[in-house]
């Protein structure tokens, strides 16, 4: 690698733990590169620091496009093209928990609708659709406050994580008006009202 310290070291680990997320070692470490650059680069440069072959790299960003994670640019007189990463780390997040969610959580939860749908019938494996029934309730129960989360403009997103430990002091107040039974109730209410409005979506 043709980097400064700093950058070899973070973009190392980056790609160590890139594969622990699902992604091409090669992949994250090109995403690191990009990171920490102040300019877009093209291929040519990442193949030169890297030391990747120019097949890889190409991969690699093909691959870091299909999850929205990196930034198509153009250079005057230039028809090379460019990459970068968004400046806004918020919008980093926000790009990679729904790539995630789209590939993982959203299966996952047509899977277990469609069981429900299909393979619910008489007292047959009762056990079996009573876990699958409440693994689908929690999901969505997620899924909906994730979605209410993503709505919120990154400045109060940021005001409601900085609560902290004030979030389980007013769950405690609550929880002291609304008994625990009734808001597992509440919640299974919520969760098939959620459904619901899918289906009717």
């Amino acid at each position: 690698m043709k980097l400064p310290p700093l950058h070899q070291e973070f973009v190392l680990h980056f790609g160590e733990m890139g594969s622990r997320w699902g992604i091409n070692r090669t992949v994250g470490q090109i995403y690191a590169l990009l990171f920490l650059s102040e300019e877009p680069l093209n291929a040519d440069q990442i193949v030169d620091r890297l030391g990747f072959s120019r097949g890889n790299v190409s991969m690699g960003l093909k691959e870091l496009q299909a999850w929205n994670l990196v930034r198509l640019r153009h250079m005057p007189n230039d028809r090379r093209d460019y990459f970068t990463t968004p400046d806004d780390l918020w919008e980093i997040v926000r790009t990679l928990i729904e790539e995630r969610k789209k590939r993982e959580i959203d299966p996952t939860l047509s899977k277990l609708r469609e069981l429900q749908l299909h393979h619910f019938s008489g007292g047959e494996d009762s056990y079996a659709q009573n876990r699958i029934a409440e693994l689908a309730r929690l999901i969505e129960l997620l899924v909906g406050w994730y979605e209410d989360m993503n709505r919120l403009e990154t400045d109060r997103l940021v005001a409601l994580l900085t609560l902290g430990g004030k979030i389980q002091k007013f769950i405690e107040k609550a929880e002291s008006i609304v008994p625990i039974g009734r808001s597992k109730a509440v919640a299974r209410t919520a969760s098939t009202r959620m459904r619901n409005d899918h289906g009717r979506a």
